[in-house]
């Protein structure tokens, strides 16, 4: 198999990449035949996961500018992923230009392309570090130079907790992160749920089994489990809900069924 340029010599190309997969579903261009084979597969069981993305990447746009609205113009991303067109620091920047961006991702394919995208945005940049090492991150010389934790900033956790498993206790690294933010910040997160998905839990669990044979399981968490996660926080109205009913532009009723999987939500600290 043949290594385009945008990939860093340091990746085995040979094995699915989540990040990758992601970027399959939306369309994008920055994955492998590898990739795309596993993303196959689960739309086997689940073909509705490019409306799920979608539907996604729809919620954040839409949670980025509820975020200016609020007066935030800083904003740390964790999980971001390969940066595909309307991506956060996007958003931001065309609702404030002053705004800036913290990408985060552990992807080496995913912080070489951010890298490559943001060369000269002074006000977005990326960092190679994990959730699940919130000090790491915090304490990054990156992070300090173009987020002032003084100040309010809206943390994104979109689509990327579901990757986290138990085990890994992420309800300590979102507290540890929310601990860290000056008042007034926000929490924007999204969250894979059996719930919703319009198919019986073993064929969406089909899907699932995709991921954990590929050694990146998917943690289906219900609407309880999830809603754990913005402890400290006070939620913004709608409150946890499918992802086209939180602050729609459009009608949800003329979404795809799909959409509705999994939930969303926002919460601010006092």
């Amino acid at each position: 198999m043949e290594r385009p340029a945008w990939a860093p010599r340091s990746i085995d190309i040979s094995v699915p990449s989540v990040s990758r997969m992601y970027d399959y579903y939306l369309g994008g261009s920055h994955n492998f035949e590898v990739d795309r084979q596993a993303a196959r597969r689960a739309m086997e069981f689940m073909p509705g996961l490019p409306k799920i993305m979608q539907a996604n990447r729809a919620f954040m746009r839409r949670a980025v500018r509820f975020a200016v609205a609020g007066g935030i113009t800083q904003f740390l991303d964790i999980g971001s992923g390969i940066p595909t067109f309307g991506n956060v620091h996007e958003a931001a920047q065309a609702a404030a230009p002053d705004a800036r961006v913290m990408y985060v991702d552990h992807d080496p394919v995913a912080v070489a392309h951010s890298q490559a995208v943001l060369e000269g945005n002074d006000g977005a940049g990326i960092l190679a570090a994990d959730l699940r090492k919130p000090r790491e991150i915090l304490n990054s010389p990156e992070l300090l130079r173009l987020i002032d934790l003084n100040r309010p900033v809206a943390l994104l956790l979109v689509a990327i907790l579901h990757f986290v498993e138990d085990a890994d206790d992420p309800y300590a690294a979102v507290a540890e992160l929310r601990e860290a933010l000056a008042p007034g910040s926000m929490l924007v997160l999204s969250h894979a749920s059996y719930d919703g998905i319009p198919l019986p839990p073993e064929r969406a669990g089909g899907a699932v089994d995709v991921y954990r044979n590929i050694r990146n399981p998917l943690i289906m968490r219900t609407r309880d489990e999830i809603a754990r996660f913005f402890e400290g926080y006070d939620m913004v109205e709608p409150g946890l809900v499918p992802m086209p009913q939180w602050r729609p532009d459009t009608a949800p009723e003329d979404e795809d069924p799909y959409a509705f999987s999994g939930f969303a939500g926002v919460g601010r600290t006092a």
